[in-house]
Formats: structure tokens, sequence, C-alpha cells
């Protein structure tokens, strides 16, 4: 990989620590509950993939994918749905799986979207919080980190599509 100006935030293990520490909370909330994992797409999927496997309760999993980046560092505030799940929404207790929330635009209008879609319940997890952004109030349930400043790429996080598959986290010195 060409050399870049990155800084470590957060190493594998650490990371992997946090993840099958949510596993097990988010196992114990939803034990006899009809759970949907819905992962959004791209960023979530690196999380995605190893939070489901640290969850002990027999669960489905989909996708979603929205825009609000485009090939930018800064969110447009104009959410677009490009994929929605293929599984039905009412009824099931919706686990929402995202990368990174700053502003919160992305995860409100997901939220309200399945609610009007007859969820029994949506929650929300996020990897990486950055609530210094925060332009829109919202509860994120399961929350790997807080993290205050700075871009952040790895564990499915990505600058105009490149290191997401870094296993690590660093911050962007762009």
């Amino acid at each position: 990989m060409q050399s870049t100006n990155k800084e470590l935030v957060l190493d594998s293990q650490t990371i992997q620590n946090r993840v099958q520490e949510m596993g097990r909370e988010i196992s114990q909330d939803y034990q006899d509950k009809d759970l949907l994992v819905i992962g959004v797409l791209k960023g979530a999927f690196i999380f995605m993939a190893d939070l489901t496997r640290a969850i002990s309760l027999p669960l489905a999993t989909d996708f979603i994918q929205v825009s609000s980046y485009g090939g930018s560092s800064a969110s447009s505030g104009k959410i677009t749905l490009v994929t929605s799940p293929s599984h039905s929404i009412e009824g099931r207790h919706v686990l929402l799986v995202e990368d990174i929330i700053d502003t919160g635009l992305t995860m409100l209008w997901l939220a309200d979207h399945f609610s009007d879609q007859g969820a029994a319940s949506v929650r929300i997890c996020s990897f990486i919080d950055k609530a210094e952004r925060r332009e829109h109030q919202i509860t994120i349930d399961y929350l790997g980190f807080a993290i205050p400043q700075g871009f952040l790429i790895g564990y499915g996080l990505d600058f105009n599509e490149k290191y997401r598959n870094l296993p690590e986290i660093y911050h962007l010195n762009l």
C-alpha cells in the first residue's frame, strides 16, 4: 500500500475485544426476539461481520445502502437511498449497524424509515461516535468507541473508497 499520512487510533485487539463485549450485550438484550441486523453499506460490512459472529442468538442479516458523502470527506446533508433491505421489516426487531455516526442525519432518517415500515423496534449500533459533529439528536444503543476528532479510516471506514481493508483505525491527515 502506498504511504499515507496516518496515525493509529485503535489497534485490532482493542477493536476485537470491544466487538465481543457488544455481541454479549446484544445477545442478552434480544433473547427470544426476532432479530434482524441491518448493516449500512459500505462502511459497516467489516464491523457487522465481526459483530454478528459475536452474537450468540439466531438472527437474520440484511443490508441497506445510503449515500450522504459522495466523494467528499464531509456529509452533503442529503440522504439518498441506494439499496433497500430484501427482508420484510414489519414486526421484526431491527438493529441498525453503522460504522460511524457524526451528524446523525443518516441514522435518524433510517430509524424513521424502518419504524414507518412497521418494525417492532429499531435500535442503533455504531462502531464509532463522533458526537462533536452531531446536528440531529439520536440515541446510540450500542457503541463501540467515541472518537472526538479527525478523519478516520480502516476497519470498513474509507476515504474515496480506499483504506477500508486496514484492520485498525487511523486518523488520516488530509
